[in-house]
């Protein structure tokens, strides 16, 4: 294709980012179609006609249906609250459409295996905006344990903080709401199991446990019942013997993009943190003891795609940055080039088990992560969704 049609629903925060990504993706790789931002969708008229002059897209409406239908629109870029995934995802692809979906996939199980079905009928790419695995220090570090650097992994933790709504008087919003899920388990937990499934590959079993710091918020005059978890953890078991932990809050003061990724083998380590994006830290347990220490990289032009942004290292990648690569790996799947997705079945077995998780904290016992690997074949789901 020398010219692809982008349609974008929703432009808050992550309908920024990928306007963004739209914008910037040729600039930066040079490789992919002429991208035209053809249409933008918002709840209201007047706010997606001043959305649409600010990002550069042609046209505007204030309904999705119809950006869905339009024929000039070849991919759809899906960043609405959680709720609305499934339906416009699934209208997207049976409209021949390709999909470019936030996470997490939805809130209901069943939904996510409706959206996977409906990807798999239409034959159409669908990814989901997992941008964490796109990092140059997440590759560097995938590199690292493909060459077995640090020797057989024995144990991972990874923890994911934010304090967003560490304050008890932080106003009620849709993400309190049961409507958008289990809480921190799926809106911040699913980055973590990206990262695993692209790392290490699927757990097999995992146990979980969700917390409610604050039982209810402001909302208007009074205050209303808090109807998820903010808090959550899970235990993992991987196929190979390995060992993992998930920790997730976004009620942690103080933390404000925190990813750490903590990696231990037979003969070393691994650290990263996101609010340290461009760094590596790698301990090597290897030549005289008194020389043992974490060494830090820092990534630079060496640490693909680093070079395509910037010319030296010290200079920083950020956030934004990752989406601007996602956006080219989307284009290049479509292209039918090698690519670094997370398809929506691979993003169904992250939903498998982050929904076995939920049951685990429900009947409190190690539950079955099913499916165990990333590519499905369309087989009922055998764990049942847990309302807690």
């Amino acid at each position: 294709m020398e010219t692809i049609g982008v349609g974008l629903i929703g432009t808050g925060y992550m309908g920024k980012c990928h306007a963004l990504a739209w914008t910037g993706v040729r600039a930066v790789f040079g490789d992919t179609p002429v991208v035209r931002r053809v249409a933008l969708c918002e709840v209201e008229e007047s706010l997606a006609r001043r959305r649409a002059d600010e990002f550069g897209f042609e046209s505007s409406t204030s309904d999705w249906r119809a950006l869905v239908a339009n024929p000039s629109v070849d991919v759809v870029s899906i960043t609405t609250p959680n709720a609305w995934h499934a339906p416009m995802a699934i209208a997207a692809l049976d409209a021949g459409k390709h999909v470019w979906c936030e996470k997490p996939m939805a809130p209901a199980l069943a939904d996510a295996e409706r959206m996977a079905t409906a990807a798999r009928a239409a034959g159409r790419v669908a990814i989901l905006g997992f941008n964490y695995i796109q990092s140059p220090a997440i590759r560097y570090i995938s590199k690292l344990l493909q060459r077995g650097a640090i020797g057989s992994v024995t144990h991972f933790r990874i923890e994911m903080d934010e304090d967003y709504m560490a304050d008890a008087d932080a106003p009620f919003s849709w993400k309190s709401e049961k409507s958008a899920g289990y809480g921190a388990l799926d809106d911040f937990a699913v980055h973590p199991m990206s990262l695993i499934s692209t790392l290490f590959g699927m757990p097999s079993e995992v146990f979980g446990e969700m917390r409610k710091p604050y039982a209810d918020r402001p909302d208007g005059a009074g205050r209303r019942p808090v109807e998820n978890f903010d808090i959550a953890t899970i235990l993992l078991r991987m196929g190979d013997g390995a060992s993992g932990a998930i920790q997730v809050s976004r009620c942690a003061w103080g933390r404000k993009g925190r990813l750490q990724l903590q990696i231990f083998g037979a003969k070393g380590a691994i650290l990263f943190d996101q609010e340290r994006f461009n760094e590596v830290s790698v301990y090597l347990a290897e030549g005289p003891t008194e020389g043992h220490g974490f060494r830090t990289v820092l990534m630079g032009p060496t640490h693909p795609p680093y070079d395509r942004f910037i010319v030296a290292p010290g200079h920083q990648m950020g956030f934004n940055d990752l989406k601007i690569v996602e956006a080219h790996e989307l284009l290049n799947r479509i292209a039918g080039k090698p690519s670094l997705t997370i398809d929506f079945d691979a993003g169904l077995a992250i939903e498998h088990a982050i929904h076995a998780a939920a049951r685990s904290a429900a009947e409190g016992r190690w539950v079955e992560a099913w499916p165990c690997r990333t590519n499905l074949a369309g087989q009922p789901a055998k764990s049942a969704e847990i309302s807690l």
